[in-house]
């Protein structure tokens, strides 16, 4: 079993009580998150129609309810919105939640998507589960009209310059995995999460690979002592 192939069983394992352990874990606070990026892109998109947004990694469907919702308080119309995740555990979690929702069973480097099909690709704490960042990075400017958006959340590594920063480190490392562990009777699966957060993925680095795909970072912004970053680029 191969590295993505490990990442995807575990998801499996733990998907029924996912979004238990996620709101715990981070507080509540990955909401207030996942609501400003939703209205960050929808005010730089500019649009009041928009024809498709691809959730990515979605998971059990939680960024899709927010870009539901949010689009709806915007006034904007929303025709369709897509999952995609490889873990079939998580999804079906989602179909519960959300049975208007089309969910497809893909990796983010494969998707069976049209080019230039979709306005707004989005991907939620996800992007450090994708082994090979570089080809999804490809494959999103692939799917993205021109001019279209690719949405960013994710955990990231910072260097460690205030007392704050090694709360958070002591938090995401010790806490976290063993709480999660609690909470999902899965400990591997929430000592990885922190582990998962690689020396690569810092707000740096994501915004480098995200041009040498064609992908312009036009907005970059951390929350809560730097504990998330949103990046938003432009398929040019």
């Amino acid at each position: 079993m191969g590295k993505q192939e490990k990442i995807v069983s575990m998801f499996n394992d733990i998907a029924g009580t996912y979004d238990v352990a996620n709101r715990i874990l981070s507080m509540g606070i990955d909401k207030s998150w996942r609501n400003k990026a939703c209205n960050k892109t929808f005010e730089l998109y500019g649009k009041n129609n928009i024809d498709k947004i691809v959730d990515v990694a979605c998971g059990t469907g939680d960024m899709i309810l927010f870009w539901k919702q949010v689009a709806s308080e915007n006034k904007i119309d929303l025709k369709n919105i897509i999952g995609i995740d490889p873990s079939v555990g998580m999804m079906e979690v989602g179909k519960k939640k959300l049975p208007d929702v089309e969910f497809i069973e893909a990796f983010a480097t494969q998707m069976p998507l049209e080019s230039e099909s979709a306005d707004i690709v989005s991907i939620s704490y996800g992007i450090r589960n994708v082994v090979e960042r570089q080809e999804a990075f490809h494959e999103f400017a692939r799917v993205l009209k021109k001019d279209g958006l690719v949405v960013i959340n994710e955990f990231t590594k910072n260097k460690k310059e205030k007392l704050l920063d090694h709360v958070t480190d002591f938090y995401m490392n010790k806490i976290l995995p063993t709480l999660g562990g609690l909470i999902s009777k899965n400990k591997e699966a929430y000592t990885y999460l922190p582990n998962s957060i690689d020396e690569f993925l810092t707000t740096e680095n994501l915004c480098k690979e995200l041009k040498v795909a064609g992908l312009e970072p036009i907005h970059v912004k951390a929350f809560s002592m730097n504990i998330s970053t949103l990046i938003i680029a432009k398929k040019l």
